[in-house]
C-alpha cells in the first residue's frame, strides 16, 4: 500500500494493486466539503485519473458519512463577498467542472462508498461516480430547498440521467431524505451492504475491475458517456471505431489465449502500486 500527500489531513489517498482510495477525512463536519478539502480533492482526481498505476477511483468518507456537502456554516457570508456577480459565476463554473466535472471525465472506473448520509454537492459527488455502494443506514437528500439555493455541481444533470426527469423534480423541489431501500430501487446506489461489509466490498469490487483491461475499459466508458448524448447510429459507430481498436492490445489475445486455456488473464498493462 501506497499513501499519496494529498498536502492536507482533511483528505487521505492510498493505493493498493491499481485501487486509490479517496477518503474524505472530516468526520466531525460529516465530511462536509472546505476550502482545505475541496481544492485537494480536485488535485487527486487529476492527478489520479493520469496515474498509470490506477485502474479505478474509489472515494468514501471518514466515520459515518458520505460527504454533507458544502459548510452550511460558511454560506451566509456569500453576500459579503466583495466580488461581481460575473466573477462569481465565472469561479463558480471553474470550480464545478474541475471537481464534478473531471470526476465525470476520468476514464476509469470511479466508485462511491457510502458509510452513511449524502447530501447536496455531495449526493452530486456520488452521482458523478459510475458506481455507489452504500449501507442500509445511509440516505440521500438534494437539500438545496432547505437552504434557498437552486443547486450546483451538476445535481440536476446527474440526478435527471440517474432516476429519471419526473423522479429527479420530486427529490430537488421537496429535498426530501431517500432511504437506502429506496435509493436501490431507483438506481441511486448499486448496492446495500451492511455498515460493517462495506469497506471489504467496495473494494473487491473495485480490486475485481482494476484487474480487468484497463484500455477495454476506458473505451466502455466512452460508449456509455456517448449513449447518452448522441444518436443510436453515432453510437454503433464509436463502438465499431474502439471495438477494432481493442482488437489490437494484447489484452485481447492474452483474454482469448486465457480463454482457451481455461485460466484467469494476466493484462499486461495492470501495474502494482504497493
Amino acid at each position: 500500500m501506497e499513501k499519496i500527500d494529498t498536502g492536507t489531513d482533511q483528505l487521505l489517498v492510498e493505493k493498493e494493486d491499481g485501487v486509490a482510495t479517496i477518503t474524505l477525512n472530516r468526520p466531525q463536519a460529516r465530511n462536509a466539503l472546505s476550502t482545505e478539502l475541496t481544492p485537494a480533492l480536485r488535485r487527486m482526481i487529476s492527478q489520479l485519473a493520469e496515474d498509470q498505476d490506477v485502474g479505478v477511483l474509489l472515494i468514501t468518507g471518514a466515520g459515518s458519512a458520505f460527504c454533507a456537502g458544502g459548510d452550511i456554516k460558511g454560506m451566509g457570508n456569500l453576500e459579503a463577498e466583495d466580488r461581481s456577480i460575473e466573477d462569481r459565476v465565472e469561479d463558480l463554473r471553474l470550480r464545478q467542472r474541475t471537481l464534478t466535472g473531471a470526476l465525470v471525465a476520468v476514464r476509469k472506473p470511479t466508485i462511491a462508498a457510502l458509510p452513511g448520509p449524502a447530501a447536496g454537492a455531495g449526493l452530486a459527488l456520488a452521482l458523478a461516480c459510475d458506481i455507489r455502494i452504500a449501507v442500509a443506514s445511509a440516505f440521500v437528500t438534494t437539500g438545496y430547498i432547505h437552504v434557498g439555493l437552486s443547486g450546483d455541481y451538476g445535481i440536476a444533470a446527474l440526478l435527471t440521467r440517474t432516476v429519471g426527469t419526473a423522479r429527479a423534480r420530486e427529490l430537488m423541489f421537496t429535498g426530501d431524505r431517500v432511504n437506502s431501500e429506496r435509493c436501490e430501487k431507483l438506481g441511486i446506489f448499486n448496492r446495500v451492504v451492511t455498515d460493517g461489509a462495506l469497506r471489504e466490498t467496495a473494494f473487491e469490487m473495485a480490486l475485481s475491475i482494476a484487474s480487468g483491461p484497463r484500455q477495454a475499459l476506458g473505451f466502455m466508458k466512452d460508449n456509455l458517456e456517448e449513449a447518452l448524448k448522441h444518436t443510436f447510429e453515432e453510437s454503433l459507430d464509436g463502438e465499431a471505431s474502439r471495438l477494432i481498436q481493442s482488437t489490437l492490445n494484447t489484452d485481447h489475445r492474452e483474454a482469448v489465449t486465457a480463454f482457451i486455456e481455461k485460466r484467469r488473464p494476466n493484462f499486461k498493462n495492470m501495474r502494482k502500486t504497493c
